[in-house]
């Protein structure tokens, strides 16, 4: 089969080639995908480079030890495990899998749920990993009910826009936080109020809110704390960071912090279930969340869309088309 193969660490266009590798077998619990499309997300990026380098431990220490990246994946079922009895050859579905920059791919069905009706392979590609981390961020760390005022900073990129359509689905009063060119767009998908980053501060706004997700991490904890209300709930959540621990180091420090204030600081990591990505498909369906594709790639162009994304300027998400 075609796939995008890694063979050590660096930038996405040095390391990563187009090449023939033998079609994976699944395992007993596990079924087999062929890929129609794959997400492309921050953590693709983070993995083709080895960094920061303590992932490495995670990743393999000297080069890969998966030699075909990608995990936002969707596809029909090609075969199943003997031990798999809710999936069968030719269901459609969407999830998360390992090795998703491939023809085919293998993934557990813990992972994956039906292909949300209305969507193509390419936008269904794009729900997993930045609608998890938005659906669970709000629901289960924040806690955002009806009223809550929610700020989102990096409001147009793949998680900031799955936040924004989430928290208003969750009926929050919305604040997204952009550059200039992207303000329209965060208002099209929901956003109450919207701030320029480029002409205004959000932390010297004055401003409370319940809920704050930082996707662009451009302030300190303490700076994002003033605008914080007194109970409310702050997750970091940029990958950006040191050379060697990346965000992790920040990470320690939020959750030393967080027992000696009021407030909730929560970073955290979001997990694939099949519940939450049937949560995801129903919101899809009733068409109150709906995927902002910024680009879509063909398979031999994934170095150039994991770098796009490493750049940190994409709007909604990019995708590789298979």
């Amino acid at each position: 089969m075609k796939a995008m193969v890694q063979k050590a660490y660096g930038a996405p266009e040095d390391v990563l080639e187009l090449g023939d590798v033998a079609t994976p077998a699944n395992k007993d619990d596990e079924v087999l995908l062929r890929v129609h499309a794959a997400g492309v997300n921050w953590a693709d990026w983070s993995a083709v480079r080895g960094m920061p380098y303590v992932m490495r431990m995670m990743y393999g220490l000297r080069r890969p030890r998966n030699g075909v990246g990608g995990v936002d994946v969707a596809g029909t079922v090609e075969a199943v495990g003997r031990d798999v009895t809710t999936l069968q050859p030719g269901d459609e579905v969407f999830g998360q899998c390992q090795g998703a920059f491939a023809e085919y791919a293998r993934a557990k069905p813990k992972n994956l749920a039906p292909r949300p009706a209305g969507l193509t392979f390419e936008q269904a590609a794009s729900v997993p990993m930045a609608g998890l981390v938005a659906l669970q961020a709000l629901r289960d760390v924040g806690k955002v009910r009806p009223g809550h005022k929610v700020l989102v900073n990096g409001a147009s990129g793949g998680i900031g826009t799955f936040t924004v359509q989430i928290a208003k689905s969750f009926g929050a009063e919305v604040t997204g936080v952009s550059s200039t060119s992207n303000l329209e767009l965060v208002r099209k998908i929901g956003a109450d109020h919207v701030i320029d980053y480029t002409e205004a501060d959000f932390t010297e706004s004055g401003r409370h809110y319940d809920f704050i997700l930082d996707i662009a991490d451009n302030h300190s904890i303490a700076e994002r704390r003033r605008v914080l209300s007194r109970k409310g709930t702050l997750v970091p959540n940029s990958g950006e960071g040191g050379r060697w621990l990346g965000s992790i180091g920040r990470i320690i420090g939020a959750r030393l912090m967080s027992p000696f204030v009021s407030q909730k600081l929560a970073p955290f990591l979001s997990v694939p279930k099949t519940a939450d990505l049937l949560t995801l498909m129903r919101l899809i369906e009733s068409g109150e969340v709906s995927p902002v594709i910024d680009r879509i790639h063909p398979l031999s162009e994934t170095p150039a869309a994991i770098a796009y994304v490493g750049a940190g300027h994409a709007r909604g998400k990019t995708v590789i088309a298979i």
